[in-house]
């Protein structure tokens, strides 16, 4: 029996339009922060606009924002074609778009404020957190809905990496996001250190794997093919592709993290799977270009299709690039440098930029019943687009061999050539001012888009409800022939391949955690190491308020330039109190585990409140406000409670002296500035800060 039903393409264009005005809310705040690191002036002067809090405000906005809208777009209208049938609920749909763009808004003005918990591509805070789960939550039971009224027995090969990606982000999501909040804006990671670190790049990585390419991977399957008019290459070929891919990508976290305090064993690990990773990857993006064999002349013309090629090209080259990485050899030189900006750029704004624009050209004209507006401005937007990846990587890719050799050479004579950071900074900065310059173009090819795309809207008319009909999928179904074989039969079993999906993502961190999380030996502790002060503590909170991690990374590897430069390199025992650890991803400025005692505490004073008096050339803004503002001392007795919950050996009754502690510390920082004519209240920020700084390093005495 024939049955009539309608596609909604409201959601998708209400998904649509979120996308590219997102997109241009990510990308200028992402240019901005590029400026800031050649002109530190255009920090603005408020603690608001500061490189340290708008920095995670452009990887969330780009990734959450503009891709997570994208994928949305894509999966509402593909997955409802798929499956031959309306999304479950428009009820559930419209919950979903506002309740995500809620969740965009409330982080949005949250991390300019300093509400964060320092964790990558993670810094929103927990009633966030908590947000993101309820709307993942109904975004899933929208997607399986879906799935198991559809009118289609199979479950096509975009289907599978859509429900990989739901079932993974949640477990991701939810394990990072396990912390003891404090107040209404203030939490602490149950996890410390070692711990810690594991957990968030376990996550951060796979927050790459499941969010910035698996949907997308789902929509190359789906669009590639339809603009192309081509069958995807090869069914066998994708079958291999997603299995080894889910199951291989999980267990590459720990390359974040080589040459740490992590336990090797957990590092080698992470390089043997990343190596093997390149395999599936590349197994997708052979899939996807040989997809267009016999349509070279159609690529040639149309400007989706050249979107899309160079989108999977570049997911080639970053996918082998991240193994190439994760090899110890290169990633000695390579890790907390801009090459690592570089590689993650190639794969964000090739990968996931380019296939979203090529989605968008071909998608908006379908569902407004309409044809685009100019297809030579797709084409200004697509050269355009591609000469600012070639302007933002290569100079990138420059500055991050500059830094990554000038740190590590030596004279003749065995010392540094290099010893001050900041020659390392003034020699990279026009290579700043080259990435900014790409950022740009990449930016102007997307304002042309959307000029081109908005024309387009206006000369059609949204069908919101598109008819469609198909013929009822029966009961009771019966294997007949080729269907017989496992993985088709698996494909009409939407939660089966749920909990398969899911039990392949959980093996392999769970074999990477929980021997760091059962184990005491593995995390050794070291006698000396004490908790932190009641002004430290505060101190470190104000520290991670300003997004310092941004910067700084307080992890000295076990290179004799490092300990020669910074210091007795880190232990996996220092970091047992640390919730969260702040071992930082790249190095703008000098790593600060060492930095206790180095410089007396009129330096640090002066250093933030005019950085370029003590460091010429400096690229750091300056940090009046710390000097203004009172440090909220009601929130001590909270912090020492939720640390002793935590592990953190505060003995019993502590908190009812901590203030008073805090207080004659604090003091004494005060006492000691104004011995070098600085003048400063003892109850302002910019103390307790001085007093976090001066303890990092500091418990462990290095021959």
């Amino acid at each position: 029996m024939i049955e009539k039903f309608h596609y909604d393409n409201k959601t998708v264009r209400n998904f649509a339009i979120a996308t590219i005005v997102w997109g241009i809310v990510g990308m200028t705040v992402g240019l901005l922060i590029a400026m800031q690191l050649f002109t530190p002036a255009l920090n603005l002067g408020s603690q608001y606009t500061t490189f340290g809090r708008i920095r995670p405000l452009h990887t969330n906005a780009v990734i959450f924002a503009f891709v997570g809208n994208a994928i949305f777009m894509g999966v509402y209208y593909s997955l409802q074609r798929l499956l031959k049938a309306r999304m479950f609920s428009d009820v559930l749909s419209n919950i979903h778009f506002w309740g995500w763009q809620l969740i965009i808004v409330a982080t949005a003005i949250t991390l300019p404020l300093g509400f964060t918990t320092s964790h990558e591509y993670a810094e929103m805070e927990w009633p966030i957190d908590i947000g993101i789960t309820l709307i993942w939550v109904v975004f899933g039971i929208n997607m399986f809905g879906t799935i198991i009224k559809r009118r289609e027995k199979h479950m096509y090969v975009a289907i599978w990496f859509y429900i990989a990606t739901f079932v993974t982000v949640a477990v991701l999501h939810i394990v990072n996001s396990i912390e003891l909040p404090i107040s209404a804006f203030k939490s602490y990671y149950i996890y410390a250190g070692v711990q810690d670190a594991l957990v968030q790049w376990w996550y951060g990585h796979n927050a790459v794997a499941f969010f910035l390419t698996t949907p997308y991977l789902g929509m190359m399957y789906y669009y590639l093919p339809k603009m192309a008019d081509r069958p995807v290459y090869s069914y066998k070929l994708s079958i291999l592709h997603f299995w080894s891919l889910i199951f291989i990508y999980i267990w590459a976290g720990p390359h974040h993290l080589l040459y740490t305090s992590l336990p090797t064993w957990a590092q080698s690990l992470g390089v043997a799977f990343s190596i093997m990773l390149i395999a599936p990857s590349w197994g997708g993006m052979i899939n996807g270009l040989l997809t267009l064999r016999g349509a070279w002349d159609k690529v040639r013309e149309d400007p989706k299709l050249k979107f899309m090629v160079v989108g999977i090209t570049a997911y080639g080259m970053a996918t082998f690039e991240g193994p190439m990485l994760a090899l110890k050899q290169i990633n000695a030189i390579a890790h907390y440098t801009d090459w690592i900006v570089a590689h993650v750029h190639v794969g964000a704004l090739g990968w996931n930029g380019f296939l979203t624009f090529g989605i968008l050209y071909w998608l908006i004209p379908r569902i407004y019943n309409t044809v685009l507006y100019s297809k030579k401005l797709a084409s200004f937007h697509f050269w355009i687009g591609t000469l600012g990846i070639i302007f933002y990587a290569v100079p990138l890719y420059f500055s991050g061999f500059t830094q990554g050799l000038m740190w590590k050479e030596f004279t003749p004579e065995g010392v540094l050539r290099y010893p001050n950071f900041l020659e390392t900074v003034i020699q990279i900065l026009p290579m700043y001012m080259l990435r900014a310059l790409g950022g740009a173009l990449y930016l102007t090819g997307v304002i042309v888009m959307t000029y081109n795309l908005a024309k387009t809207m206006l000369a059609g008319k949204l069908v919101a409800n598109e008819a469609a009909e198909a013929p009822a999928l029966p009961e009771v179904y019966v294997a007949q022939g080729s269907d017989k074989k496992l993985h088709r039969i698996l494909e009409r079993k939407p939660m089966l391949f749920l909990i398969l999906s899911l039990i392949v993502i959980l093996i392999g961190g769970m074999i990477e955690m929980m021997p760091t999380f059962t184990i005491k030996s593995n995390i050794p502790t070291i006698a000396s190491v004490k908790p932190y002060s009641p002004l430290e503590l505060q101190g470190r909170d104000l520290y991670i308020r300003e997004g310092c991690v941004n910067c700084h990374s307080q992890m000295i590897r076990p290179f004799r330039s490092e300990t020669e430069r910074y210091g007795e390199y880190s232990k996996a025992g220092e970091f047992v109190y640390d919730h969260p650890f702040l071992w930082g991803s790249k190095r703008t400025g000098p790593d600060l585990q060492r930095e206790g005692g180095k410089y007396g505490n009129a330096w640090h004073y002066n250093h933030l409140y005019d950085p370029q008096t003590m460091s010429p050339g400096s690229i750091m803004p300056p940090y009046e406000w710390l000097i203004e503002q009172k440090l909220d001392t009601t929130t001590t007795r909270a912090k020492i409670n939720a640390m002793r919950s935590l592990g953190v050996p505060y003995a019993e009754g502590y908190e009812n002296k901590a203030n008073a502690k805090l207080d004659q510390q604090a003091k004494t920082i005060a006492a000691d500035l104004k011995q070098n004519n600085i003048k400063v209240k003892s109850d302002r920020e910019i103390i307790a800060i001085i007093a976090y700084l001066q303890r990092l390093g500091t418990d462990i005495k290095a021959k």
